[in-house]
């Protein structure tokens, strides 16, 4: 099932009680001053759309950033936000594609079935002349029951037993913090990169503000020598565009993925990570 879903199949939907519709953007990093994206949610927000927070959403007891949270406080806020497991969710964020595949993985691995990234997100729909809202939208509280698959979402202890064996290791940062040759956004972590992992900068999946179609997805990991049919670990800085590589494996037919949700905020500040520059 492809997890894209097209602005006319929600424009036809939207009406639906068991459609939910989620703003899920987050500020790009290194932004200086930070994209208010709650604010401008609040200016223009497709008919309905719930705002989903994703730092509000993640785990607060720990350091590292955009860590899942346990499924009983995630269940308390999807249930606060009148997302139930049963309903058809269709995540978007207001510009490209970074944050809403972080959504959609979170949902998933949450235990919700039905579950889309808008292609092309709010400025698809706003192309197509479709009508926007402002304000804040409510719905009704629900119950929602978190089931976590804790088959995908893999450890540090994990990542460096793939590092042993050899495992398929896709990193989604930039070429230059992979290789070491630029710094990253979080003070004090090394740049560089796990050995053997493969470099997947996620902008390369994207084009013109939407993903790849299957064919051209599938031709940018045969390029990078990913056997879909083997099981693949997508990383990142925070776990966040990790995930735009488990969408795009997803739509290119990938058997088995898994996310490494400490990523690099994690990895490189364990001191018994090895650490590779090119």
């Amino acid at each position: 099932m492809n997890p894209l879903v097209s602005v006319s199949w929600l424009a036809d939907r939207l009406n639906d009680s068991q459609i939910v519709v989620l703003d899920a953007t987050l500020p790009p990093v290194g932004v200086t001053p930070p994209v208010d994206t709650r604010g401008r949610y609040l200016e223009r927000h497709i008919p309905g759309a719930v705002f989903f927070d994703i730092d509000e959403l993640s785990d607060h007891s720990t350091s590292l950033p955009h860590m899942l949270p346990t499924e009983e406080e995630f269940s308390r806020k999807m249930g606060e936000l009148g997302i139930g497991n049963e309903m058809t969710i269709a995540v978007y964020e207001q510009a490209g594609v970074f944050s809403a595949p972080r959504a959609w993985w979170m949902l998933r691995t949450f235990g919700v079935d039905k579950v889309h990234v808008l292609d092309g997100g709010l400025d698809a729909w706003t192309a197509a002349g479709l009508p926007v809202e402002s304000g804040t939208a409510k719905r009704a509280e629900v119950k929602f029951t978190a089931r976590l698959d804790r088959s995908v979402v893999k450890s540090f202890e994990q990542v460096q037993k793939m590092i042993a064996a050899h495992a398929q290791i896709l990193d989604a940062r930039s070429a230059g913090r992979f290789a070491g040759t630029a710094p990253e956004p979080r003070p004090g972590i090394s740049s560089g990169h796990m050995p053997g992992a493969t470099s997947v900068p996620f902008t390369e999946l994207t084009e013109t503000g939407r993903m790849k179609d299957a064919d051209g997805l599938r031709e940018l990991f045969a390029a990078k020598k990913v056997n879909l049919d083997q099981p693949i670990t997508t990383t990142c800085g925070s776990g966040v565009t990790a995930a735009v590589i488990a969408l795009g494996l997803e739509i290119a037919g990938a058997k088995q993925v898994n996310l490494y949700d400490g990523s690099w905020a994690e990895y490189a500040s364990r001191p018994e990570a090895v650490i590779e520059k090119d």
